[in-house]
Parts: structure tokens; C-alpha cells; sequence
């Protein structure tokens, strides 16, 4: 395969891992009568068992030596796991409680807060720009928290919670299909346990008999797998400067859910808030991209 049909076809699996985060709300809006707690047990144990498929199939025989981690490895993947199932049930409750915009809200955060943890857990730079841009995204945080009265944790919570698992996982070295494997792998127990205590409380939701609502919970695996298995497609083929610009694809498409389609209020509040969101991620985007240029520049 050439060059150009290399790129390509990273960039359809990169639009397409994003679309499908980006139009993940519309999917769990059609679970809204299972609960939040419910749907991300579901999602965990449907993601060990589609990953344990695709790891076998891809790797044949030798799919226990591929996944073979050690000790430490695993321990750090018990806290990843934790972090990202916390991130997904954060993101589903905002959904069934209608609030949509504040997931979009948190993952146009996240890259700032990632710049954030790289700086205190990394020692990576922070110049001039990329202060800049923390600063401006702080301070539309702070303008809705004295507006509205209300500090927007939720937007938050998925930004912290993703950064938190970026950090853990940058500390380990695992590939994402493996990680993710062993991730929902530790964390299955304690999903099944809880659906446990659903059934034996009569409030489990699932019902093989309802084929349509089960073949949904079952989906939440492939919600899982497919965008990942898009996304590491896209990684391996497009420059990292161009996944960077494309991440801001899904919560630009949350955004315009939450408002034209879900009907959530916009206000004069939201509008500055986001607006100062938006103009720290330009800068921040023009500092990496005028970074990229003058590495190029050197490297010629």
C-alpha cells in the first residue's frame, strides 16, 4: 500500500473513532431507563470478552505470551482500570441527567489539563503559550462557577479523570488493546458483583428476553473495542500533530448534540465559558503546531 493510501486510511479510522466518541450519547440515551451503575458494569465485562476475542484471533496461539504483564504492571493497570470505569460512569450519569454539555465541556478541558499533570508529573515545559492557554480555560471555569453559582464538576471530573488515567498509562508500558484488556479484566469482578446485588435487589435491568435492550448493553462492548481498534489504526498511519487537531472532533459533535438535538439550554454564561475554552485550545493548538514546524525547520 502507498504512501498516500497509508494516510489515507488513517484518517477514516481516525474519523471514525472520533464520530463514533462523538455520537457515543445518542447510543446510551437509548439506554435511559438502565441505570448508570448497571450500563458501566455491562460495558466492562462485554469489553473483557470481545478484547479476549480479538487479542485471540489476532494473535493466534501465542495470545497468553502477548498478554503476559508482570506484577508492578498489573497494579498500575488496576488504577488505570479504575479511573477509566470511574470516567465512563461519570460520562453515562451526565447523559441520563441531561447534561450533555458538560461532557463536551470536559473533554475540550482534558488537553489542558493533560499539559497541567505533564508539567507536575512529568516535568514537561510549560512555555509561554501553553500558560496562557491553562490561564484563559481557568478562567471561564472560574466566570460559570461566580455566574451560575455552581462549580461545573462534572466537566471536570471527566477532564481529571481522563488526564489521571493518560499519566498512569504513560508510567506503563503495555499496548493499548493489551491494557485495556487486563484493565476491564481487574475491574470485572467488582462488576459483577454489583449486578449481583442488582438482581438479588430485583433491579437489574438486563432481560434476555428483551432482545433489543439486551443486544444494547451487549453492544457497550463494541463501543468500547471498535473506536480503540480505529484509533490505534489511525495512530500507526497520521502524524501525531493531526490526531492531536482531530480529538476535538468528538466534543465539538457532544456539543451540537447537547444543544440542536437534546435541546439543553445554552446561555450567555455557557457561551463565554466555552469561548474561553476554545480560544486556549487555539493557542495551544498553534504552539504545538509551531513547535512541529520548527523541529521540521532544524531536522531540513
Amino acid at each position: 500500500m502507498s504512501s498516500d493510501q497509508e494516510t489515507r486510511l488513517g484518517l477514516f479510522a481516525g474519523l471514525g473513532a472520533f464520530c463514533i466518541w462523538g455520537l457515543a450519547p445518542l447510543y446510551f440515551k437509548l439506554l435511559g431507563h438502565v441505570g448508570p451503575d448497571e450500563i458501566i458494569a455491562h460495558r466492562v465485562l462485554w469489553s473483557v470478552v470481545l478484547l479476549a476475542l480479538f487479542l485471540a484471533a489476532r494473535h493466534g496461539r501465542g495470545v497468553l505470551r502477548h498478554v503476559r504483564v508482570g506484577r508492578r504492571t498489573l497494579a498500575a493497570l488496576a488504577v488505570s482500570g479504575t479511573l477509566i470505569a470511574s470516567n465512563w460512569l461519570i460520562f453515562v450519569y451526565a447523559i441520563h441527567s441531561d447534561q450533555v454539555l458538560s461532557t463536551s465541556l470536559g473533554y475540550f478541558i482534558n488537553p489542558l489539563v493533560s499539559v497541567l499533570f505533564g508539567l507536575l508529573f512529568f516535568r514537561e515545559a510549560l512555555n509561554g503559550l501553553r500558560l496562557l492557554a491553562v490561564m484563559i480555560a481557568a478562567s471561564g471555569t472560574l466566570y460559570m462557577t461566580i455566574r451560575v453559582g455552581q462549580f461545573p464538576w462534572l466537566a471536570l471530573a471527566l477532564a481529571v479523570s481522563f488526564a489521571l488515567y493518560g499519566v498512569v498509562r504513560k508510567k506503563t508500558d503495555v499496548g493499548p488493546m493489551v491494557g485495556l484488556f487486563w484493565e476491564t479484566l481487574l475491574v470485572a469482578p467488582l462488576a459483577l458483583a454489583w449486578l449481583w446485588w442488582l438482581a438479588r435487589d430485583a433491579r437489574l435491568q438486563f432481560d434476555i428476553t428483551q432482545t433489543g435492550e439486551a443486544a444494547l448493553l451487549v453492544g457497550t462492548g463494541l463501543l468500547t473495542l471498535v473506536p480503540l481498534v480505529l484509533f490505534a489504526a489511525a495512530v500507526r498511519r497520521l502524524q501525531l500533530g493531526t490526531i492531536g487537531l482531530m480529538q476535538y472532533l468528538a466534543p465539538s459533535m457532544t456539543f451540537v448534540l447537547a444543544v440542536y438535538v437534546f435541546g439543553e439550554p445554552f446561555t450567555r454564561d455557557h457561551a463565554i465559558t466555552f469561548a474561553c475554552v476554545w480560544a486556549a485550545l487555539a493557542l495551544f493548538t498553534w504552539g504545538g503546531w509551531m513547535r512541529h514546524r520548527q523541529t521540521r525547520i532544524a531536522v531540513n
